[in-house]
């Protein structure tokens, strides 16, 4: 088969999917771990435009962790971590402020205006939109909170103007004056089900669900909610793939219909995963 060939069938292969998804809103939370290369956060970003372009209303919610590691090493503060959480106190809390509000924020709202789409650069803090309580922890963890409230007004807007919204992950305290630390994978689960999401897309750096880690070829590549407490208690899922996967099963529980676990350092995994007929991660459905 020819390029020219391959290429019309790609085509023609994506058509109803693009059908499907017209109209439609994806939230895709792209990792700090899946951010490393700048060439795949480029290609990322394009397959986000073109998401955009073809129809398909896209929101971004990222986080930053290796960023805001970078960043405290500079100013000779180590990072720290309890039970997989990042210890927050007041001069990590002005760090993760000052990295995913704003230099992270900004250059991925900057690199998807460079191809012609129109982004718009929010916290949780405007408008309200994360509002957070300190997370309850046997052992302190500072600044890190708890979301008890999503207003997606500011993302409605946002969308309806025809900008593509990039939400970085800090909440406004319920105490005045205070700012919370959220998990991004948590804030893009709350913020899907806020917005009647079509779609939950968690860009991280695993393939998805394995049977075995070590093994990308025992790729599952569908789980029902019913399927995961098996899943765990076989010890399947375990370690740093539980919170995503109760994030995935809380929005499928909650109305979104699809959520979904890739590989955010597979070129052009959203696009195979969203407009092909073989998909490259795990989906979570009912």
């Amino acid at each position: 088969m020819s390029t020219t060939v391959e290429k019309a069938h790609i085509l023609s292969e994506a058509l109803p999917y693009i059908q499907r998804y017209h109209g439609k809103t994806i939230v895709i939370k792209y990792g700090g771990g899946a951010m490393q290369s700048s060439d795949l956060c480029r290609q990322v970003i394009a397959d986000v435009v073109l998401l955009s372009l073809v129809g398909i209303r896209a929101v971004m919610v990222h986080g930053g962790g290796p960023e805001i590691n970078e960043l405290l090493e500079k100013i000779g503060k180590e990072p720290r971590f309890v039970n997989g959480l990042r210890y927050t106190d007041a001069e990590t809390m002005e760090a993760v402020q000052m990295v995913l509000c704003g230099r992270v924020s900004k250059q991925l709202a900057q690199m998807i205006g460079e191809q012609g789409v129109k982004a718009l650069s929010l916290s949780g803090m405007d408008g309200r939109m994360f509002v957070a309580k300190k997370l309850p922890s046997e052992e302190d963890l500072g600044f890190v909170g708890e979301l008890v409230e999503v207003n997606p007004e500011p993302v409605n807007i946002a969308l309806k103007a025809g900008y593509i919204p990039v939400v970085s992950t800090v909440a406004c305290g319920c105490e005045p004056g205070t700012m919370y630390n959220i998990n991004a994978d948590i804030a893009a689960a709350k913020l899907a089900v806020a917005i009647a999401a079509e779609k939950l897309i968690l860009l991280t750096d695993v393939r998805g669900i394995l049977r075995d880690p070590k093994d990308d070829n025992t790729l599952i590549p569908e789980v029902s909610l019913d399927e995961i407490a098996e899943l765990k208690q076989s010890g399947i899922v375990s370690g740093g793939m539980i919170p995503k996967v109760d994030c995935c099963a809380d929005v499928v529980k909650n109305g979104v219909p699809r959520a979904h676990i890739l590989d955010g350092r597979v070129p052009h995994s959203i696009l195979m995963e969203l407009l092909s007929d073989s998909g490259v991660g795990t989906m979570i459905h009912c």
